[in-house]
């Protein structure tokens, strides 16, 4: 699911097709730079890239290395056995085979790793006992993180809820299309590859900016939205909730995307005096626009990749990558490209609280989705939920942190893997 991020109260913002973190997302780029005491501090490039050839993965010897499993078994998610349901549901579609294996993580594993960590949480009587279990029957592998020593940067993301319109209107002025029959994407992982013309000739699509000066989808309207703020919001997040005039609840997910690259549209607001890093936040994004609206227009056209939409079931929504719904605070988008998709992984930072503040944050998690900008192994969202709520809790979270996978032993995989199989 591409999302919406959203900015640190006193940071900035988080990634999704924009670039990092919710608002961070929407309004930042990935490389943020804040001044203190005259010097400019540039921030770390959690955003580089993997280099050829090398995994984003480091299988763990050293003990000391070991990530908090019995903090994350104490603190784990009350619904984290459902996001591991989710996960085993992919698994269990053929598509899902298409991904395997990738490195040491075959599909086999995956599955078997995800039944038998079901089972150590159902059958542990406390959390050193459980800890035991985990490091007796899974490998512990560790991102490498941006800069090859694990650290990584967590963002936030949510699912927004918006007024909309199926017809345009005087108050519904903004569209967001469908998916044009000329965008060409890879078959597997879904990466754009450019727009199709006379038959097999694939060049770069069109910019944001041409897009919208040339009307080009005029007729392709799936919805309209208020304005055009909350339609590059949508954009940004890849799926939303929408309530209707006559009280209908549409649910609308991403469809695609051009091979433009991303501009983050508070990255933009930065760069033109704007918002100081410290003013930087969606409220003050939406007052910039409602007192500026054919500047900060002209600041999102900078943002050249578009996204397209399709309507979908409200029984899957709100859906990752994977086609299986996200589940609060117990699913994590990651970069698809480097990293094996649907398995169990844990995070070790810190996160906003609503009562506590900015507090250790450890939880057991799934990776089951991913975003247009989280394209490095020094970056991941975590999905905060739904609503004003969730967007708050999206907004603070900017902390570095490290990430492991867990992959199940190959002693164990067979007798896990009989469990999936009595399910068929």
């Amino acid at each position: 699911m591409n999302r919406v991020r959203v900015v640190d109260g006193t940071v900035m913002l988080a990634a999704g097709l924009l670039a990092c973190g919710v608002l961070l997302s929407v309004f930042t780029g990935c490389q943020q730079q804040k001044v203190v005491e005259d010097e400019v501090q540039v921030r770390p490039d959690y955003n580089r890239q993997l280099p050829p050839g090398e995994s984003a993965l480091r299988k763990i010897t050293d003990p000391e290395r070991m990530p908090p499993i019995e903090k994350a078994f104490e603190h784990r998610n009350v619904y984290l056995e459902d996001a591991i349901d989710e996960s085993l549901r992919w698994f269990r579609a053929p598509s899902s085979q298409q991904f395997f294996p990738f490195e040491e993580f075959t599909h086999d594993r995956m599955v078997a790793g995800l039944h038998a960590f079901r089972s150590l949480l159902e059958e542990a009587r406390d959390a050193e006992s459980f800890r035991q279990q985990v490091e007796q029957m899974f490998k512990v592998y560790e991102s490498v993180g941006y800069n090859g020593e694990g650290v990584v940067l967590f963002t936030g993301y949510y699912a927004p809820i918006f007024q909309a319109s199926r017809e345009r209107t005087s108050q519904f002025t903004a569209p967001l299309y469908t998916r044009p029959d000329d965008l060409v994407t890879d078959p597997v992982t879904g990466e754009p590859k450019g727009r199709r013309m006379n038959g097999d000739v694939i060049v770069p699509y069109p910019t944001r900016r041409e897009i919208e000066e040339r009307n080009m989808f005029a007729g392709n309207e799936l919805v309209w939205l208020e304005n055009e703020l909350d339609a590059f919001i949508v954009q940004v997040n890849g799926s939303a909730k929408l309530r209707l005039p006559d009280g209908e609840i549409m649910y609308i997910g991403y469809a695609g995307k051009t091979d433009r690259p991303y501009t983050g549209l508070g990255q933009s607001v930065m760069d033109e005096g704007l918002l100081s890093p410290d003013q930087l936040s969606l409220p003050a994004i939406r007052r910039l626009y409602q007192q500026q609206p054919e500047l900060v227009r002209d600041l999102m056209l900078r943002n050249e990749v578009y996204v397209f939409f399709t309507e979908y079931s409200g029984s899957n929504w709100p859906a990752g990558s994977l086609g299986v719904p996200v589940t609060t605070e117990a699913s994590l988008a990651t970069d698809k490209r480097i990293y094996p998709r649907g398995g169990l992984v844990m995070v070790d930072t810190r996160a906003v609280t609503f009562s506590e503040g900015h507090r250790s944050y450890v939880r057991f998690m799934l990776d089951q989705d991913t975003g247009g900008a989280i394209q490095a192994p020094g970056r991941a969202d975590i999905f905060k939920g739904i609503g004003p709520g969730a967007e708050i809790l999206a907004g603070g979270q900017y902390a570095e942190g490290r990430l492991y996978y867990f992959l199940l032993r190959e002693p164990f995989v067979e007798s896990y893997l009989a469990m999936e199989e009595s399910k068929r």
